[in-house]
């Protein structure tokens, strides 16, 4: 049997990236350093995940187990050095971590002289993960490591798609998730080869990343920030209020337009996949904090993510931005005390003003009409 290492075993490594991997026919080894998760993996190699919808689905998922990599270190090691694939799904910031934990298992393959394909895909909501991972890692290697990498290890990108809201279950692997998931892979970055189920191999990722972006984590986004100023706090509870789902409609359909513009998506398709996205904000089933989905303002403002790039793309190509204005404006307004980043956005405005913050926080000329709009909606 295949092995797989993943990196981390929280609700998208075990409802998404695990079960594929698993009905793919690896063994999953999970590292984590949550103790109460791993020993149950440990403990029964199986765990279910549920397809929440109208109807629930369960999945068993099967040839698992899991170790801790703070306090099991050389098992960790070991089961690295053995994968046929190792992927990610800790959060971008961490990257920089899982490179220097990769390092020995580079050097071990370089000294055994494995001339085996070995692919590292980080599954992350970030552009580039895997390519990001990989040049944090290179700068940790030897010479010859280095050049081994080039012709052995695969760093493909990938774009991934699937809502896991947080949730307390009394069994501690159990997972659920919406039945809609997307997972994408470029294979310009693939040594040999890969068969994983579901998985949709392109050679035009960032079209694909890009969609995804700027119209799941865009409207996720917008949803969330309209909502906190309303005062709901679930996502599909603020689905229910007209002017929440028009503002989404409209930032969603100026994203669109982009989307189409510049990577020549089918307008019609893409229209569907906005309104299938809308749909499954609206899930009942999947009770999905807005606090949770709102965290990280200062990254989800930042030049090339999900507000300020198509805000930019789209001006520049003379398309309309009122509504994504809107979503930027409530997104400044956010000020949860229980997250960081909200806290040090609301410090800034006091500190420096609105529109020096918002040109520190976009890259945007506090000088350009962007940011006069943005102030004047806010």
């Amino acid at each position: 049997m295949k092995q797989a290492v993943h990196f981390g075993a929280g609700n998208i490594g075990r409802g998404f990236i695990g079960l594929l991997l698993s009905q793919s026919d690896y063994h999953v080894t999970f590292l984590d350093v949550n103790d109460t998760v791993i020993q149950a993996l440990k403990a029964r190699q199986e765990y279910t995940v549920e397809l929440v919808g109208e109807s629930v689905e369960s999945i068993q998922v099967t040839n698992v187990t899991g170790i801790n990599s703070r306090s099991e270190t050389e098992r960790a090691i070991e089961a690295l050095n053995q994968a046929d694939l190792i992927t990610t799904a800790v959060g971008p910031s961490i990257l920089p971590l899982i490179a220097k934990t990769l390092v020995p298992t580079i050097e071990f393959r370089v000294k055994n002289q494995m001339e085996t394909p070995l692919n590292i895909i980080a599954c992350e909501n970030t552009i580039g993960g895997s390519y990001q991972l990989k040049t944090a890692l290179v700068e940790l290697l030897s010479e010859d490591a280095k050049t081994y990498l080039e012709t052995w290890v695969g760093f493909p990108n990938a774009a991934v798609d699937r809502i896991v809201p947080n949730q307390t279950n009394e069994d501690p692997l159990l997972v659920k998730v919406e039945p809609f998931y997307e997972w994408v892979i470029d294979t310009k970055g693939l040594k040999g080869s890969l068969d994983i189920v579901g998985v949709h191999f392109t050679e035009r990722l960032e079209a694909f990343i890009e969609r995804k972006l700027f119209t799941v984590n865009t409207g996720h986004a917008v949803v969330a920030y309209a909502a906190y100023r309303k005062q709901y706090t679930t996502i599909p509870e603020s689905m229910k209020d007209p002017q929440v789902e028009a503002l989404v409609l409209g930032a969603l359909s100026e994203t669109s337009a982009y989307l189409v513009q510049q990577y020549g998506f089918d307008a019609q398709a893409q229209k569907n996949y906005m309104l299938k996205t809308v749909q499954r904000f609206k899930n009942p089933y999947l009770v999905d904090e807005v606090v949770r989905v709102g965290r990280g303002v200062l990254r989800k403002l930042s030049a090339n993510d999900r507000f300020v790039k198509p805000l930019k793309e789209c001006d520049r190509v003379g398309l309309s931005v009122d509504f994504l204005i809107e979503a930027i404006a409530n997104a400044l307004h956010y000020d949860s005390k229980d997250d960081t980043e909200a806290v040090r956005l609301q410090e800034m405005i006091k500190e420096k003003g609105l529109k020096e913050t918002l040109a520190e926080i976009t890259g945007l000329s506090i000088d350009s009409s962007l940011i006069s709009k943005i102030a004047q909606q806010y």
